[in-house]
């Protein structure tokens, strides 16, 4: 039977602890969509891996590993990851697989994707001129998405226009050849001269690929089928998050694949095979890039002011005394929850726990269970703030999540606020040992979303999860 992991806000929800606890039983772990532009990092016999192109599942082994049709994968990140977790002396031989049917991710997509950043960036930055307007704060229908220029993008419209690069296409030399070439002229004749590409460059570099990645190269079709068949423990850890779902989140603002329950059928997996889908939720909510974030507490995104290098201690003193009220909410989020991306680099944008959200997340994903992450970063919030629907220019108070982004824009969220528990939850490992108000926080989330909490994270460490039955 399969159990699904997935993120249920704007990613970055800590899906990495939950899917290494779950790896320790999983017989085959596998990732269904995305690329390299997700990651986690997962500490396992006191050695910490980053994990972001390949399954979680390498840290048992005895797991077998697949990526499946629905990733797009660039393959100098594919084995610069393996050499690092084998520097590390995790040994992957023969249990790491990637399905003939994925996609490549170039070089030349990374261009791309870095240019059409540019483009859209530039013309956020022209209408905003020409309006006598600053899109900025909240406004999210233009400007750049904030992608991690990793060519992920670039890589799925080229699928979606049927002109990508399949995996099994990698070993007919001629064929990748032409198709490279043709999309290096494609985007020439859109964007000019490549300044720093060379197409022959990078064909030279797949003749040395070739070799070295034929051994990890599969039909997954009978894999897949064997595991279902033998009623193998089917482990799916999903990339991103529902948010960012090029369907139902918060387009353009999102990813270029399908995050949601949806873009796990890629693998093939039969829907009567899953027993478990977990939706994770940190006990707040995060996103990085461009885009709507309702409940954002309008935090500095300076990472130097909360995360500063050691010569400059003195900018941390000097935070709580330069922001408003609601600045310093979300900075303390930051701050506590150590908000920095593993994939980027980048400072994340904090902000109350969204119920609207969560809920949008529910009915598409339709989770059998939450794991609520991150509890002990609102240990010492006196009052805890929840949004449970927005209010529309027009009075009108809603609680279904909207697809118009210039709707959203004009919305307000209406908050529930509960008192804090103000003691600390660090490590706590069992539910009775919770503080009153805690549990009440936890309940409140059940009871307006309907579905159990059965995993609560209260640190950083892999043994800080509270299990309920």
């Amino acid at each position: 039977m399969a159990t699904v992991v997935l993120g249920s806000q704007w990613g970055d929800e800590g899906k990495g602890k939950l899917v290494d606890i779950l790896c320790a039983k999983a017989q085959l772990c596998c990732r269904a969509q995305g690329g390299n532009n997700a990651g986690h990092t997962i500490v396992a016999g006191g050695q910490t891996y980053d994990f972001h192109i390949l399954p979680s599942g390498l840290v048992n082994p005895k797991c077998l590993n697949l990526i499946g049709s629905g990733c797009v994968i660039h393959i100098p990140s594919f084995f610069s990851e393996l050499d690092s977790l084998r520097r590390k002396n995790l040994n992957t031989d023969g249990r790491i697989f990637i399905s003939d049917r994925a996609h490549v991710v170039f070089d030349l997509h990374l261009l791309i994707d870095g240019l059409q950043e540019g483009e859209l960036a530039e013309a956020a930055k022209t209408e905003s001129l020409s309006n006598g307007e600053v899109i900025a704060g909240k406004k999210s229908s233009g400007g750049a998405i904030g992608t991690t220029k990793k060519g992920i993008g670039p890589s799925y419209s080229a699928k979606h226009a049927r002109s990508g690069v399949r995996i099994h296409q990698i070993f007919h030399k001629d064929e990748l050849d032409r198709r490279l070439r043709v999309l290096a002229k494609s985007a020439e004749k859109q964007y000019g001269h490549l300044e720093g590409y060379d197409v022959e460059a990078e064909i030279a570099r797949f003749d040395t690929y070739r070799d070295q990645l034929r051994p990890f190269v599969i039909d997954a079709m009978p894999l897949m089928g064997d595991a279902q068949s033998k009623d193998m423990n089917i482990l799916v850890e999903g990339a991103n998050a529902l948010m960012l779902d090029i369907d139902h989140g918060t387009y353009p603002f999102c990813t270029s694949s399908a995050t949601g329950i949806g873009g796990i059928f890629s693998l093939p997996l039969s829907p009567f095979k899953i027993k478990n889908i977990i939706g994770v939720v940190k006990a707040y909510t995060t996103r990085v890039g461009g885009g709507p974030f309702p409940s954002e507490q309008l935090n500095v995104r300076s990472p130097l002011l909360f995360f500063p290098p050691p010569h400059l201690p003195h900018l941390i003193p000097l935070w709580p005394h330069t922001l408003t009220p609601q600045q310093e909410d979300g900075s303390k989020l930051q701050r506590l929850g150590h908000e920095i991306g593993t994939t980027t680099g980048r400072v994340r944008r904090c902000g109350w726990l969204d119920l609207v959200v969560l809920k949008h997340s529910t009915n598409i994903n339709h989770y059998t269970s939450l794991n609520l992450t991150k509890l002990d970063v609102l240990d010492t919030f006196p009052t805890i703030r929840i949004a449970t629907a927005y209010t529309t220019p027009d009075k009108e108070t809603i609680t279904i999540f909207p697809a118009d982004l210039s709707l959203l824009d004009a919305c307000e969220p209406l908050y529930t606020d509960l008192p804090g528990w103000q003691t600390s939850t660090k490590g706590i490992r069992k539910w009775a040992d919770l503080p009153a108000n805690a549990h009440r926080y936890i309940e409140f989330i059940e009871t307006a979303v309907g579905v159990k909490v059965k995993y609560v994270g209260t640190g950083p460490d892999r043994e800080d999860m509270i299990f309920r039955e």
